[in-house]
């Protein structure tokens, strides 16, 4: 069995911003500090959730350093370094590598997108660039290249690639993708409302969005799983259903970045071309947040 970065939680970190647009990295420190103490498993830093489009390359690394140090070893970092040009990725990937990550989560390449071979030439040689474990973030709604089945068989041979991020939302690909590659390849739910159903289905965990917002319940979700709880995992999977829909009413990040805002947390906004929630749904975003007594 290959070695596995985490298993429970992992937070989808935001990268929180001053008013003016900057990067705000003593916010960003006391959001790692907040995790920690919250028993989140793992925190990825520079997915999606991060805004990795709109940072520049320089930020990009600083974000990586400043959390990876502030972690200071007490929780595994993940760092987002994919990229629609491979070698751009490996670049990435390897200064992710040099400030000292415990792995990499790599998205397939968007807008160019390629086929099922270039995929396996462009994960290959971000795999073979760098020594620590990569993940695979599979997100074809984003990107609009699926990743086969056989393609994930081919990638998961490589003793570099180690997981996937299953985000395309499909429960019948990710039986699939447990049947081919078994334990040579872990599974972590990319939907906070499918958790419990890819647990189920022998999978790690999830990297989460929602656990920005509550880390310590989505833990929990994991952990009961993970104990043999199931009953009470899937309870508080269901519990936390609508807080969930209410952080995707428009694209992410940008209910949850809102919905930490109005619970007092102070993140800022998110750059351009991203911005707040419209009145009418930013008025159904608080009635969520005020149900389940987040502010």
């Amino acid at each position: 069995m290959k070695h596995c970065l985490f298993t429970g939680a992992g937070v989808a970190l935001i990268t929180p911003m001053n008013l003016d647009g900057s990067v705000n990295y003593e916010k960003l420190k006391e959001l790692v500090d907040w995790h920690i103490n919250s028993k989140t498993d793992a925190i990825i830093v520079c997915g999606t959730t991060g805004e990795p489009c709109t940072l520049s390359d320089e930020e990009h690394r600083e974000v990586i350093r400043t959390v990876v140090r502030r972690a200071n070893g007490k929780i595994p970092v993940i760092a987002g370094t994919g990229s629609n040009d491979t070698q751009y990725a490996v670049n990435l990937s390897k200064a992710a590598q040099d400030l000292g990550v415990d792995g990499v989560l790599v998205v397939s390449p968007y807008y160019n997108r390629t086929s099922q071979a270039g995929l396996v030439k462009h994960y290959l040689k971000i795999a073979d660039s760098i020594n620590i474990p990569l993940i695979i973030y599979d997100i074809p709604g984003r990107t609009g290249c699926k990743i086969s089945i056989e393609t994930f068989k081919v990638l998961s041979d490589h003793d570099n690639i180690v997981g996937v991020k299953a985000a395309s939302g499909v429960i019948s690909d990710v039986v699939s993708l447990a049947e081919a590659c078994g334990d040579r390849l872990g599974i972590y739910s990319g939907n906070d409302d499918q958790i419990v159903p890819i647990m189920s289905l022998g999978g790690k965990g999830v990297i989460s969005v929602l656990s920005n917002v509550v880390p310590k319940e989505t833990h929990e979700i994991c952990q009961f799983y993970l104990d043999g709880k199931p009953k009470e995992s899937l309870e508080l999977q269901l519990k936390f259903l609508d807080l969930v829909h209410a952080l995707f009413i428009d694209v992410n990040p940008i209910p949850v970045k809102d919905a930490m805002n109005l619970m007092g947390m102070g993140v800022g906004p998110c750059r351009l071309p991203l911005c707040s929630l419209e009145a009418g749904k930013m008025e159904s975003l608080k009635l969520c947040l005020k149900k389940y007594s987040l502010i």
